[in-house]
């Protein structure tokens, strides 16, 4: 952990965010008082645990929220036999699934 007053922060900011990027937390003081915690992102807290395990083990890709330009005009996949449109109605009968 570092430790930074506010004039050195302002002084050297890329440098002292390059350190949150690798990770390191920064505190900012001001007149010997800590006023600021500069820390990396955390992941967010409402993804559920066992969903952080799956990304973990590269079951699942999480999504960055963001749609590709061009999304809307893609081919949609071929379902010839409503097989994705059964699985849904399945699991909007089934009262024990949401």
């Amino acid at each position: 952990m570092t430790v930074t007053t506010v004039p050195k922060l302002k002084a050297s900011l890329s440098e002292f965010l390059g350190r949150v990027k690798a990770g390191e937390e920064v505190l900012v003081t001001e007149r010997g008082r800590v006023i600021a915690r500069l820390s990396p992102p955390v992941a967010s807290p409402a993804l559920p645990e066992s969903l952080r395990e799956m990304e973990r083990e590269g079951l699942v890709k999480l999504g960055t929220g963001r749609l590709p330009k061009n999304f809307w005009s893609m081919p949609r996949p071929n379902d010839p036999n409503g097989l994705v449109m059964k699985a849904l109605l399945e699991e909007r009968a089934d009262p024990l699934s949401g």
